[in-house]
């Protein structure tokens, strides 16, 4: 190994070692230190409760904002082991890929469950993401949960939520085509690991970085596409719905779409949501 090599890797330690305990990033130098005097700030990872052997154990664990465990940052590093979430958590947290790093206060890796039926894909975080370290938690966020909440979905049960750029654009800008590059492949590892059965795709940015079209959202929205695969349905991102709520039919229509599509795909989810498609007239 060059002496190189071996001071990328020492200096990934360190930022990771970082994040972990509490730490700060000195501009002169682009390195992060400790200091005893920040509480520790915990990365996206999946919660632990797991009980070996034990009934009443949960299915899956959730991934989250918080950590409770995450594998030390050796190993989570070491180019040779799985890809994991809980490193591509780790790997956004620490990017400095585009200048969107500069003036970001968390990263926002995504949340949800490990396995599931929907991946959400959203633009970029907002400001109150950006606060957080949590996808969608704003006015447009609470909308989208009771959007995938009407058919019997949820970022707690069946959902995971991501974006496809991980910092906020400064002043809430559109993501510029180099920014989207340097991101995209975190958002294609996270489909690639979570293997959710559909990708439902929020607004134009979304659209277009995954379907690689310049083709506007309204034209496309509610037509189902594929992407690497897996079936995909481009929607109106729930922020230009509190804009123009005239467009909530539409949404609606969208939303019945995915739930008749997770139908045929899903049993579980069909047996589950019988009676909430019965009363909804889906």
């Amino acid at each position: 190994m060059m002496n190189d090599q071996k001071e990328q890797i020492r200096d990934f330690l360190d930022m990771a070692a970082a994040y972990l305990s509490g730490g700060y990033l000195m501009e002169k130098t682009d390195r992060y230190v400790y200091n005893r005097n920040i509480q520790p700030s915990f990365i996206a990872g999946i919660s632990a409760e797991k009980s070996a052997g034990s009934e009443s154990a949960p299915q899956s664990d959730k991934f989250t904002h918080d950590v409770e465990t995450l594998k030390s940052q050796s190993d989570i590093h070491q180019q040779n082991l799985p890809d994991t979430l809980e490193k591509i958590a780790l790997e956004v947290h620490s990017c400095h890929a585009c200048r969107l790093c500069e003036e970001r206060k968390n990263a926002v890796p995504g949340e949800g469950v490990p396995r599931p039926l929907v991946l959400v894909a959203g633009e970029g975080p907002g400001a109150d993401e950006d606060q957080t370290g949590r996808p969608f938690v704003g006015r447009a966020g609470q909308l989208l949960d009771k959007m995938l909440a009407s058919i019997g979905l949820s970022r707690e049960k069946n959902c995971f939520i991501a974006n496809i750029v991980k910092c906020r654009p400064p002043r809430n800008r559109d993501p510029s085509p180099d920014e989207i590059a340097a991101c995209a492949g975190f958002i294609q590892r996270q489909i690639k690991l979570l293997k959710p059965l559909v990708v439902l795709s929020a607004g134009r940015i979304s659209a277009s970085a995954l379907l690689q079209t310049t083709v506007q959202i309204t034209r496309i929205r509610g037509i189902w596409k594929e992407y690497c695969g897996i079936p995909l349905l481009p929607v109106f991102h729930p922020s230009y719905l509190l804009r123009d709520e005239s467009q909530k039919t539409l949404a609606w229509e969208d939303m019945k779409s995915l739930c008749r599509h997770l139908v045929d795909l899903n049993e579980d989810y069909k047996n589950e949501t019988s009676e909430l498609r019965a009363a909804r007239n889906i």
